[in-house]
């Protein structure tokens, strides 16, 4: 039987060629095909959010499909931007939101915004590495984490970039051989732990990070016999996470229908 190791190595060490596969599949090029048809036209944000299958494929491209239904949230994340620092996407401390503002990027480019190469070309290779990796996890949810800490590994600049996403969390935690219990312990003494226990420099480095990865599946394959994991666990968002109480009420007085 493959390791997860194994797998993932396949698939990270020819990633382009992976992508491509992927980028093949008939149902994930025509999605594709109807984005890249449909994006340069759109103008404003209502637009954007008048076309269910545009608006629905940059939510997967930015691994925030689970978060679609909330329309009223999405659209305070691409109303406000990312230029002020107390724009609503950088008081989140889940960075896809932030990655999904400066893609669309309305609220500093206005009508322009979708004509940029981040706004097409940019989000559909985002789309082919979300697809790809969600593929992986419906055969070993280890492989996916794996892929996806691989991509996300640069962006780890604290204890607290890890503790804000759910998903790197259940990479370094593996890794550490800690058990489930520690996420519930003080945020501050697990920032704390993690940046004593990991030189988080070495995270900027990709062949670094493949030796913690290889470390990662094979303490996995030992912990994580196939089909005793929830594949989707690491994944659902942690879209609340660092917004104060008074935006927490101003949220929840916001309509989900988008306005």
């Amino acid at each position: 039987m493959t390791t997860t190791y194994t797998s993932y190595k396949l698939i990270s060490s020819d990633l382009q060629t992976s992508l491509s596969r992927v980028a093949e599949q008939p149902d994930v090029k025509r999605e594709t095909e109807y984005y890249l048809s449909r994006i340069g036209s759109i103008k404003t944000i209502d637009a954007f959010f008048a076309d269910s299958r545009l608006y629905n494929y940059a939510m997967k491209a930015h691994g925030l499909d689970d978060m679609a239904y909330a329309k009223a949230f999405m659209r305070k994340v691409l109303t406000e931007g990312v230029d002020s620092e107390d724009a609503f996407a950088n008081k989140l401390t889940d960075n896809r939101y932030k990655e999904l503002a400066e893609s669309l990027n309305f609220a500093r480019h206005g009508e322009l915004a979708t004509t940029f190469e981040r706004a097409q070309k940019g989000v559909v290779e985002k789309y082919a590495r979300q697809t790809l990796e969600v593929s992986a996890g419906e055969d070993n949810t280890g492989v996916r984490l794996a892929l996806y800490f691989e991509r996300m590994a640069s962006s780890i600049t604290s204890g607290y970039s890890i503790i804000a996403d759910d998903a790197l969390s259940q990479v370094v935690r593996t890794a550490l051989q800690l058990p489930d219990e520690f996420a519930a312990t003080d945020i501050d003494r697990q920032a704390a732990y993690y940046e004593k226990a990991l030189t988080l420099a070495d995270f900027q480095d990709p062949a670094k990070v493949g030796k913690f990865l290889e470390r990662f599946t094979s303490i996995w394959e030992l912990e994580n016999p196939t089909g005793s994991y929830d594949p989707l666990t690491a994944f659902q968002p942690s879209s609340l996470t660092g917004i104060s109480t008074d935006l927490l009420i101003s949220i929840n007085n916001l309509k989900l229908g988008g306005r």
